[in-house]
């Protein structure tokens, strides 16, 4: 199917899971992962609707920044406090947010620019060693020292990768505990606190997630097809 096709087919299917998780179609954000993708196949994505896309790393977001149309941005891969004054006036919303290091680097570049930078907290419930994110536990201390200490930092959310499984129902859990501190963090009162997004859920497993609470997919194989990463 094409790009157009796949979408609209993913589309129908977050808002039917949306509708049964008992919300409103509508209510889930798809953000089109970009990675490896040409700006071509991009902006064919965006001339079908998309509104929002996702990168992994910051030299692919300079390499298509001007060769895509209008969009919002999101870093949704990791970031290395020294790659961030590169994208801090480009990107949207930041989703890996997982060190205070790197909470201080981005206030920082944001006070240089003028701005204020959104950012989710990412959450590695299920602790691999092989992706970044805190614990659920230190949850609390991440929104607290960048509401005490990161004037230029608005938390819109937390992010969650779960593991890989073959039945996305197993790592349902991990989905459930980072729901659970989303749900717990959102009562705070706060003027640079306001958790609009539960950014979980991707090709293999965006329908459990959104079950799960989610309201932000981050979506690219199932939009644009198997990865050549020999291009």
């Amino acid at each position: 199917m094409s790009i157009k096709e796949n979408i609209e087919q993913i589309n129908t299917i977050k808002d039917e899971v949306t509708l049964k998780a008992g919300r409103k179609a509508g209510d889930v954000l798809l953000v089109a992962v970009t990675k490896t993708r040409t700006a071509e196949e991009i902006n064919e994505a965006i001339d079908a609707g998309i509104t929002d896309i996702g990168e992994n790393k910051v030299q692919e977001i300079l390499d298509k920044y001007d060769l895509v149309k209008d969009v919002r941005w999101h870093m949704i891969g990791h970031l290395q406090t020294n790659k961030v004054k590169y994208i801090i006036d480009k990107v949207s919303l930041i989703h890996s947010v997982d060190s205070i290091k790197l909470a201080d680097e981005i206030d920082k570049r944001a006070a240089q620019n003028g701005i204020h930078m959104d950012i989710l907290i990412q959450v590695n419930a299920a602790q691999e060693e092989s992706k970044f994110g805190i614990s659920t536990e230190e949850t609390e201390q991440m929104i607290r020292y960048i509401l005490n200490s990161c004037p230029h930092i608005n938390i819109k959310g937390l992010m969650c990768i779960a593991p890989f499984e073959d039945n996305p129902d197993d790592v349902r859990i991990f989905f459930a505990q980072v729901k659970e501190q989303y749900d717990r963090f959102s009562t705070i009162q706060h003027e640079r606190l306001n958790f609009k997004y539960l950014s979980m859920g991707m090709s293999h497993d965006f329908e459990v997630a959104i079950m799960e609470g989610s309201n932000l997919i981050r979506v690219g194989t199932a939009i644009f097809g198997e990865r050549n990463y020999n291009i």
